[in-house]
């Protein structure tokens, strides 16, 4: 299943293993294999602007993600496109030191948290905040528990 990556911004992250991840969670979740998703990195001004212009919140934040094609809505002859998550890596670090863990475990957690997101769950009440979160740790783990 085809996860394009494009890194716009500064930070060094270990992108091979954020793609390997998203292949990981999408093959869990049984995407299907022509389904296409994007992980944009970018800088904070970048993200802050589509923070402002799509959510209408003032300044940057971690990770977006903007669904396109849910799973088999797709027309045959088309393309499938699940959808972009767009990460924030400076964020990222900042917040991984206050949670006290590595900065990459971070970025693999809000991958995870953006793709859930395409894949049309959200937090917004308290149960679907328990269902998703649970959910993003069994992924983490299982794809942890894969790598040599």
């Amino acid at each position: 299943m085809p996860v394009l990556l494009a890194d716009e911004q500064d930070v060094d992250v270990d992108a091979d293993d954020l793609v390997a991840l998203a292949q990981h969670v999408l093959a869990e979740r049984r995407v299907p294999d022509d389904m296409e998703v994007a992980l944009l990195l970018v800088d904070e001004g970048a993200i802050a602007a589509l923070n402002s212009r799509h959510l209408g919140h003032e300044g940057p934040t971690d990770v977006l993600a903007f669904p396109i094609d849910e799973p088999g809505e797709s027309p045959p002859a088309g393309p499938a496109i699940l959808g972009d998550v767009v990460l924030c890596p400076a964020v990222a670090h900042r917040q991984a030191a206050d949670r006290g863990l590595a900065p990459h475990a971070e970025l693999q957690l809000l991958t995870v948290h953006g793709l859930l997101h395409l894949l049309g769950m959200d937090h917004a009440e308290p149960e679907e905040e328990r269902a998703m979160f649970a959910l993003t740790d069994r992924l983490l783990a299982a794809y942890r528990d894969g790598r040599p």
